[in-house]
Parts: structure tokens; C-alpha cells; sequence
């Protein structure tokens, strides 16, 4: 673990850089890690992550900028429930102190961004019981499928002794699948919690 080394050119340490956030990586680890306490969840690393980004534009841009500026901002670009009308309000405001809100927003990251950064940068590892409930989320949802592809069996099978299903022989089959809402990528559950979501999240 430690600071990544200074011929890295992954897009976070890149925008630690950019944006004089020293210290940014190392605060990312523990929270991810736990090491001082309870864990922060990737998605919530990379919320963090941008508004820090963000707030660090603004201040450069007018250093009287507050906390709660940030915030509001942050929200307004990267909320998908804010209004349009918000949104574009929001970075009227921001270009009007200075601050290039395209540049801002291509420097935002993917909480798979965070993770590839954390464990290949920094080489950090969550503790072990979080890998085996990964493995046991996985295990139950293959188990549950695989019990209701029997129950479907069964239930055919016995329709058609019945006569009241044409009798021919029939295969039943139970694929649970997840669909990215974000580029349509499709994959069996237990693939996209193996590989530790979809792939279009790595930049």
C-alpha cells in the first residue's frame, strides 16, 4: 500500500495532480479499507472524489467559495433528478466565476474507476469478509436460480403427463441477468458481480 509511484498515469492520480490534492489518495484507501473505522462504499469514494475535484475548481476560480457551495453545484451537475433548468443555471454561475465546467466535469471518475485506482495504484485490499459476502450473494442468487429452474421443470413435466400442455420434450432454463442502464451492456449476474461491474465503468 502507500502512495502510488511517480510514473503512474491513471486518470485519478492524474487529477490529484492536477488539482494540488495531495494526500487525497491516502484518504481514499482508509475509508475504502476501514482502517479508521467503518467502510465507505466506492460509489460514495467517487461522489467524494468529484465534488472534491469541483470544489477545488471553484476555490481556484473565487476563494470565497463555502463548502455548501460546492455541494449545491455538485449536485446540480451530477444529480440526474435536478431539473435541466438547474443544471444549466448551475454552470452559467460556474463559468461566470471562471471555472471551465467541461474540463471539470471530464475530470470526474466511476466509482470502477476509484476501484481499478485503489487496488492496482495503491494496491489496497478490502478486508476479507467483504470478498466472501461478495461470494455469498453471488452463490445465493446462483442457488435460487437453479431452485426455481427446478420448480419450472417440475411444474411442465407434471402439466404435461396432465394433458393439459402439448407433450413434447421440454428444456427449462433460469439465466439471471443485469443490464447497465449506462451502455446497455448485458451480463449473467454472477459474471458481473465476478468482474465487479460493467466495463464500460473503467476509464
Amino acid at each position: 500500500m502507500g502512495d502510488a509511484g511517480s510514473g503512474s498515469t491513471s486518470k485519478v492520480e492524474r487529477t490529484i495532480r492536477e488539482y494540488g490534492l495531495e494526500g487525497l489518495g491516502a484518504e481514499l484507501e482508509a475509508a475504502w479499507t476501514g482502517e479508521d473505522g467503518d467502510r465507505t462504499s466506492l460509489r460514495s469514494l467517487a461522489e467524494e472524489f468529484n465534488r472534491t475535484v469541483l470544489g477545488a475548481a471553484m476555490r481556484e476560480a473565487d476563494g470565497s467559495v463555502t463548502r455548501s457551495d460546492v455541494e449545491s453545484a455538485h449536485r446540480a451537475l451530477a444529480d440526474d433528478d435536478v431539473p435541466r433548468s438547474e443544471t444549466l443555471r448551475a454552470r452559467r454561475e460556474l463559468e461566470r466565476l471562471g471555472v471551465d465546467v467541461d474540463a471539470v466535469l471530464g475530470d470526474f471518475v466511476s466509482h470502477q474507476t476509484i476501484h481499478t485506482y485503489l487496488t492496482g495504484e495503491r494496491e489496497a485490499r478490502p478486508p476479507e469478509e467483504d470478498a466472501d459476502r461478495l461470494d455469498d450473494r453471488r452463490e445465493t442468487i446462483e442457488r435460487l436460480a437453479g431452485r426455481t429452474e427446478a420448480v419450472a421443470d417440475s411444474a411442465v413435466e407434471a402439466l404435461a403427463d396432465a394433458g393439459e400442455l402439448a407433450d413434447r420434450p421440454y428444456e427449462v432454463f433460469v439465466d439471471v441477468r443485469v443490464t447497465c442502464g449506462a451502455c446497455g451492456a448485458d451480463y449473467r449476474v454472477g459474471e458481473l458481480l465476478r468482474r465487479g461491474g460493467c466495463a464500460c465503468a473503467a476509464e
